[in-house]
């Protein structure tokens, strides 16, 4: 087992890491940018080195800094968490290149299903189906004539993005030139990686994903699925498990087969193979998730997995512990994203300090966060202050939990606005409450006048 792990990250993963390798007894380096110095993981690790000033690409997204702060502490791997470097094929290959072990998978599997036109040929050969679409090669207008051959709408995407951005869905063959430049414009500034391909889209989908473990002695296990339909410009806000609209069988075949993809892909690590079902309940992948996923906890509510410890196991060579069979999920579990935005404004992010901060308790209620009294809250960073989940037997029991927890919570400072109560709108909503919701259903909300 390894000594010392550096964490590579920020905000709540950061602290969120650094739990579980106390608990295991391993010894935590944090690297932190400027503007991170005085946060929660920083105050209670073993040690810290700051990398870098607050902008991420010098900080939190230059290798030679972690690395650098890595091999003078003396950490024998780097956890990268999710986000900045921990799809990066090339960092992975640094860190070996250093003696580090990265707490994911391998670089080959990251080249490999990290880059998402790549993956969906690799999808192809697995025997899972993938939205009519095509490659990063040739300019405007040859990806003009792939959207016109696929059908509108269509999504225009960043290869080497995740997590919903350098993404822009175009309706009309006149608006596609435009969205074209500007999603590679932000695929470039984001990613540092301009390529961008087109895929058809579905708007009235559900988003589904399933959580795989796998060592590096060809064992794989799947812990069920996550709904994620609920989202705001393509990125996530409420996620829930099981999806409320697949039984039990369903979602069990779709687990095997993500299982098998898997194993074809060679993959170590914990991933998530991301999917969307049509109108008719068919089944496409869209993408893998090389990494732990924002909404990891409700997947450990239901399962009692600790997926944190089972990467840290998995990096460190050992073979699974758990058989299919061990893994068993009870209940309902759902997560609320809490972020500093004002969705009266799009969803704008929003910055200031933070002068009061109250998060919930009370049963099966889990605060996943690095925010406080005193906090502040910067425009360098994505905008989440703190991740909701609650448990519960049923899906009416963990709703109702759900809504208790949210309106208890209170976030407050000149300039901070949450989504807070936006998200109760959610839970309260019809189709929501009866799961006949689908990705369109923010965008229906935020267009609905008011009474």
């Amino acid at each position: 087992m390894f000594t010392t792990v550096l964490i590579a990250n920020r905000g709540e993963i950061a602290l969120r890491v650094l739990r579980t390798c106390r608990e295991m007894g391993i010894r935590t380096v944090v690297a932190h940018s400027t503007a991170d110095r005085d946060t929660p993981a920083v105050r209670l690790a073993d040690e810290a080195v700051q990398i870098g000033p607050a902008a991420p690409r010098r900080s939190y997204l230059n290798p030679a800094a972690i690395v650098a702060a890595a091999l003078q502490t003396g950490a024998d791997a780097v956890h990268p968490g999710y986000g900045f470097l921990s799809e990066s094929a090339e960092f992975a290959e640094i860190c070996r290149a250093h003696g580090l072990t990265l707490i994911g998978p391998p670089p080959e599997v990251i080249a490999r299903l990290g880059d998402k036109t790549s993956a969906r040929e690799f999808a192809k050969t697995a025997g899972l189906a993938v939205l009519p679409g095509g490659g990063t090669c040739g300019g405007a207008a040859e990806a003009a004539r792939t959207a016109a051959a696929i059908g509108y709408p269509v999504v225009v995407k960043a290869a080497a993005g995740g997590g919903g951005r350098a993404m822009t869905v175009v309706h009309e063959p006149g608006d596609f030139a435009r969205a074209h430049a500007a999603t590679r414009r932000d695929a470039l500034a984001l990613f540092g990686d301009p390529r961008v391909y087109v895929e058809r889209y579905l708007d009235a989908a559900r988003h589904v994903e399933v959580q795989v473990l796998a060592d590096g002695h060809g064992n794989v296990v799947h812990l069920g699925a996550r709904d994620c339909t609920v989202q705001r410009r393509r990125q996530k806000l409420i996620e829930e498990t099981p999806p409320p609209t697949l039984t039990a069988a369903a979602v069990e075949r779709l687990g095997a087969l993500t299982v098998r993809a898997a194993l074809t892909a060679g993959y170590v690590g914990a991933g998530t193979f991301e999917y969307v079902l049509d109108e008719h309940g068919a089944c496409h992948f869209i993408e893998v998730n090389c990494r732990l996923q924002v909404e990891h906890p409700i997947t450990e509510m239901v399962t009692g997995v600790d997926l944190v410890r089972e990467q840290l196991l998995i990096a460190a060579g050992r073979p699974l512990s758990l058989r299919q069979q061990d893994i068993v999920s009870r209940g309902v579990a759902i997560e609320c994203r809490v972020n500093a935005e004002d969705p009266s404004r799009g969803f704008l992010p929003t910055a200031g300090t933070i002068e009061h901060f109250v998060p919930p308790g009370g049963p099966f209620t889990r605060v996943d966060t690095h925010a406080s009294a005193g906090a502040r809250v910067t425009a360098d960073y994505d905008p989440l202050i703190a991740k909701v989940a609650v448990w519960a037997p049923d899906r009416a029991q963990a709703l109702a939990r759900a809504d208790r927890a949210l309106e208890e919570m209170v976030v407050q400072g000149p300039g901070v606005r949450t989504g807070l109560p936006f998200l109760r709108e959610v839970l309260a909503h019809p189709l929501f409450r009866y799961a006949k919701h689908t990705t369109g259903l923010v965008d229906q909300m935020m267009s609905t006048p008011v009474p």
